[in-house]
């Protein structure tokens, strides 16, 4: 009769056959072990995020696909900075600092999502949320960089 959809918020590289997936994917027929090992398998580079999965079950032959979403701006982050959260005062304490590299790998990830035409106006996104997490770039206030970034001084990094 088609497709069912069953979608989550797992951890990455850390789903498990309990709820909310488990009891979801039972119904639907599908062998729930090789599910959750598959959303593992494509979810561990973002371990310790939570991701956003679809699990797609063909109802008739219960095959399956799994889709899985992009972790927020803010988690890919703080897992580059390696802090747990940021910041409670951002602007005056500073929870983490990433290099302009990190930066550009978060904003590689995000730039199949976003609507952003170039990687620098992602980067500038992603550092605007730096400033919100109370994380710096380069040892530099988000505010210096995105100044710098204007006068091109990081256009090296954006080719």
């Amino acid at each position: 009769m088609g497709e069912q959809k069953v979608s989550s918020l797992v951890t990455g590289g850390a789903a498990s056959a309990g709820p909310p997936l488990g009891p979801a994917l039972g119904p639907l027929g599908v062998n729930i072990m090789e599910v959750i090992s598959a959303i593992n398998e494509k979810t561990k580079d973002f371990e310790g995020m939570k991701v956003p999965v679809t699990v797609v079950v063909d109802s008739d032959t219960k095959k399956y696909e799994i889709e899985i979403g992009i972790p927020s701006a803010a988690a890919l982050i703080m897992k580059e900075a390696g802090v747990q959260k940021g910041s409670g005062a951002s602007g005056t304490e500073w929870a983490g600092d990433v290099t302009m590299d990190a930066i550009l790998k978060v904003a590689n990830t995000k730039l199949e999502k976003s609507y952003a035409s170039s990687i620098k106006s992602v980067a500038k996104t992603i550092i605007g949320t730096c400033l919100a997490l109370g994380v710096k770039v380069e040892g530099k206030t988000p505010k210096e960089i995105t100044a710098e970034i204007n006068e091109g001084k990081w256009d090296e990094k954006f080719k």
